[in-house]
């Protein structure tokens, strides 16, 4: 039984699908503070579309090179991710045309990021660029999309939340790049490779910080999402300053990743928890 469970659990990050819930949770982050109302086939659109993305990014490159030799997991993953893909096209025509034209320019550009766009090189080999390449994703299609799929102007308000969910998205990554130094070639110039993993904490812990002193900018706040969004930053910050290069095999890939959902958990709560 135990062993059944393990390989559920490591199909369950191998796959994405703990990564397009965390997408999904931003995503609702944003549909609560601004109690925005929208057809439920968006959803399933969202978290498929972030599942395919992700593992199109993840294995595209090791299928095309090993297609004959894959292990039996990955071939798994490619039969899972190409029955999601059906289900994200059929989905697709269920809605705005409006809606689907902004998703196209984020899909663009994690199609982008694994495939070769200017000298053989794509947008995730460009030094630096790396990581606010994917918190530019994330936080289109968390903000931007379901404020234009309600159908709801783009105040200065929700020009803020993006931001702000670039900030955390960035923060999000850093434990990532912590992790990977000791992997990643040094042409990637990533961020904890330029700076250094300690001034790397500080930079996590400062996008943090103004992410919050941007709420403060905002015309309308409601009390339980800045509470949740305080709690949730103030335990982001707390992994950025334990996180290590030699990392649990899982702190970042199911801890770290998963903060989203604790954030949407954490809303509810105080929801709740004001309304007595």
């Amino acid at each position: 039984m135990m062993k059944v469970l393990k390989g559920f659990f490591a199909f369950y990050i191998n796959s994405s699908i703990h990564v397009a819930l965390a997408v999904l949770a931003l995503f609702a982050i944003t549909v609560m503070e601004y109690d925005l109302k929208l057809q439920k086939e968006l959803w399933a659109f969202v978290f498929l579309g972030a599942l395919t993305g992700y593992n199109f990014v993840k294995y595209a490159k090791v299928a095309g090179l090993h297609h004959r030799s894959l292990t039996d997991s990955l071939k798994t993953i490619q039969v899972f991710s190409a029955v999601s893909f059906v289900l994200f096209v059929y989905l697709a025509f269920q809605l705005p045309i409006t809606v689907l034209l902004v998703m196209v320019g984020f899909g663009l550009t994690t199609f982008f990021y694994a495939v070769p766009l200017v000298r053989h090189k794509n947008l995730r080999n460009f030094s630096g660029v790396k990581i606010f390449v994917v918190a530019f994703v994330w936080a289109g299609v968390s903000v931007i999309v379901p404020v234009i799929a309600a159908q709801s102007p783009i105040p200065g308000d929700v020009l803020l939340t993006f931001f702000q969910r670039v900030f955390i998205v960035v923060a999000l990554i850093l434990p990532f790049e912590i992790r990977d130094v000791p992997y990643d070639s040094l042409n990637l110039k990533t961020i904890p490779q330029q700076i250094g993993v300690r001034n790397t904490k500080l930079f996590g812990l400062g996008a943090l910080l103004l992410c919050l002193i941007f709420e403060f900018y905002k015309l309308w706040s409601d009390v339980a999402f800045i509470s949740s969004l305080l709690s949730f930053c103030v335990i982001l910050g707390w992994m950025l300053v334990i996180v290590r290069t030699d990392q649990n095999k899982y702190f970042a890939s199911f801890w770290v990743e998963g903060l989203p959902i604790v954030w949407v958990l954490l809303f509810l709560l105080f929801e709740q928890i004001l309304e007595i």
